[in-house]
Order: C-alpha cells, then sequence, then structure tokens
C-alpha cells in the first residue's frame, strides 16, 4: 500500500484546476449517481466564490495526482473564525481504493487543527457510502438530515461535523 501510495502527490490548487473542479464533480455525479444538470450551478458557484474571496492560509484547495495527472480533490473553507467546511472530496475512480482517501482526508484536518478551527462540518448525501465510511473513521458525526428532491433525485442530505 505505501509504495502504491508513493505515486501521489496534493499540491495547492491554480486557476486553471477550477473549470475541472466544477466539471469532475458535474461528470462523476452524473455518471455513478444520476444527478441532473442542474448539480452544476450548485458546484459552480461556490467553487467561483470560494476562488474570488480565497484567503490564503486560511483555507485551501488541493488537487490530487497522479503521477502528475489529477486524480482527486479536496477544500478547506473558512465559515467563521471558529469554523470551517470540507467541501468538493472527490477521488476518480481510477484512484480509489489505494489509500489517496485517507491521505486527503488527514491533510484537510491537519490543517483546520492547524489554523485554529474548532469545528469542522461538511454535507454529503447519504449514499455516498465509501466517503460516509470516512467521515466516520476521521470521527466525524452526522448533525443534520434533510431529503430533498434535488438534483433529478430524492436524497437524503447528511451533514457531518468534527470537533477539536
Amino acid at each position: 500500500m505505501k509504495k502504491e501510495l508513493d505515486r501521489f502527490s496534493l499540491r495547492d490548487f491554480t486557476p486553471i484546476d477550477l473549470g475541472w473542479v466544477v466539471d469532475r464533480h458535474v461528470m462523476l455525479y452524473r455518471d455513478e449517481y444520476g444527478f441532473d444538470d442542474t448539480f452544476r450551478q450548485y458546484v459552480h458557484g461556490p467553487v467561483m466564490t470560494f476562488y474570488e474571496n480565497f484567503k490564503k492560509g486560511e483555507e485551501n484547495l488541493w488537487i490530487a495526482e497522479d503521477e502528475g495527472v489529477r486524480v482527486g480533490m479536496i477544500a478547506i473553507v473558512k465559515s467563521d473564525d471558529r469554523t470551517a467546511q470540507l467541501r468538493w472530496f472527490l477521488i476518480e475512480p481510477e484512484a480509489r481504493g489505494k489509500g489517496l482517501g485517507n491521505l486527503m482526508m488527514q491533510t484537510a484536518i491537519d490543517f483546520t487543527r492547524e489554523r485554529g478551527y474548532r469545528k469542522l462540518f461538511l454535507w454529503t448525501v447519504a449514499h455516498l457510502d465509501t466517503a460516509r465510511y470516512l467521515y466516520e473513521k476521521y470521527g466525524f458525526y452526522i448533525t443534520e438530515t434533510a431529503e430533498h428532491e434535488i438534483w433529478g433525485n430524492h436524497l437524503k442530505e447528511e451533514r457531518w461535523d468534527l470537533n477539536f
């Protein structure tokens, strides 16, 4: 596992990555979960707001690469002085099951702790079992649920929190 994990690296985002972040979310969630095109604005709007208001040192978006090819992303976005949000966590299918999710989660959590945030939260949907497993493994717990007809599906959204 260690040798395989050595193939991966995480780097800070550049502006050219932002379109890829949006496009990969839209395509992957369409192909794997049947989300419709309304999902694009849900991702695009916040990604652009993040970029326009980016607070270097207080938040970040990491791009995971496999020998120079983008294969994933994860972000920490400042909510307030005590709280941050984990967003846009995605791993391409070919890079899954190789330890990259753990590397990305640990990097994001370490960053959050080092910045003095007291709480990290995220929103997800209930049927993302592998991601939910990672959230629970790292100490997140469900604090809120809501069911919606959204993105062409009936979905149960969940808020997960991690206190430091």
